[in-house]
């Protein structure tokens, strides 16, 4: 393998943006580790692309699957120098109609699945003195939904960790992306999307109402899932990667609207903060 040539390894790679992100890095001629939960998909992608990528079969909520491939990693590719947590999916529902185990599957899938590839990953890249770990999130990761909020939760909960691990393994040559995507022409409002079984008419008209909206979107969003992969290339290719990275007009407009509803109750409540001390 070039030393110029990285390899990256991308959960999630049958559909969306994953599938789209592996296409755009094998392309700019880099080699592409991809998990699938089909082992006939990852034989496909292996047999499509070789020698320039590697199926592997992986459900990212598996935890010894998961310590299987990164066994693997130093002995058949030698090194990991992009991990990208893409896998995931969503989940509507209010609150109060989402179920315990609902939410907890979601978590499996969306932060615990992350985080232990984040922590497996970890060691290699340290060894190495460098590394990029990019995670897909959202700008549902930011600002919250009505009917959205396990999902949005569990976005918030990759967030929270990931700016904080960026802090813990920047001196050790380690970069770390966050990626916030808006609506994209992807599966995630599709096949990939699920609702909470249990419905409420007392939330018809906030939970009901994105559940119907969610049901009209898929192949009508904004996002480019072509152009969202390149913008995650270049920001892997930079000399200064951003914490953050927000793709598409929608992602704009909500972690905008956030970031001003924050700032006027900070600002409103500036004199009792102030004065909530010793």
């Amino acid at each position: 393998m070039p030393s110029s040539q990285k390899t990256w390894l991308i959960t999630g790679v049958s559909s969306g943006l994953g599938r789209a992100l592996a296409g755009a890095v094998i392309a700019h001629g880099d080699f592409v580790i991809g998990t699938f939960r089909d082992a006939a998909q990852a034989d496909r992608f292996t047999n499509r692309h070789q020698p320039d990528a590697l199926g592997v079969v992986l459900d990212v909520t598996d935890a010894a699957g998961a310590e299987k491939v990164f066994a693997r990693l130093p002995h058949d590719i030698g090194r990991l120098d992009v991990l990208v947590n893409n896998a995931g999916y969503g989940l509507a529902g209010a609150v109060e109609e989402t179920s315990e185990a609902e939410a907890r599957a979601l978590f499996e899938a969306n932060v615990f699945g992350p985080l232990r590839l984040t922590q497996l990953a970890l060691p290699l890249m340290r060894a190495q003195g460098r590394g990029h770990i990019v995670q897909i999130s959202s700008h549902g990761g930011f600002k919250a939904f009505a009917g959205f909020g396990l999902y949005n939760a569990s976005k918030f909960a990759l967030e929270g960790f990931s700016e904080a691990l960026a802090q813990e393994v920047g001196p050790l040559g380690i970069r770390l992306t966050v990626v916030q995507p808006g609506p994209f022409r992807t599966g995630f409002a599709g096949g990939s999307f699920r609702l909470a079984a249990a419905q409420l008419a007392a939330y018809d008209g906030t939970a009901g109402a994105f559940r119907q909206r969610m049901g009209t979107v898929n192949g009508q969003q904004e996002g480019d899932p072509a152009k969202a992969a390149q913008a995650i290339l270049d920001v892997v290719n930079s000399d200064n990667p951003p914490l953050r990275l927000p793709l598409g007009k929608v992602a704009l407009g909500t972690i905008q609207a956030k970031l001003d509803s924050v700032q006027a109750d900070l600002n409103a409540g500036r004199e009792v903060a102030a004065g909530a001390v010793f």
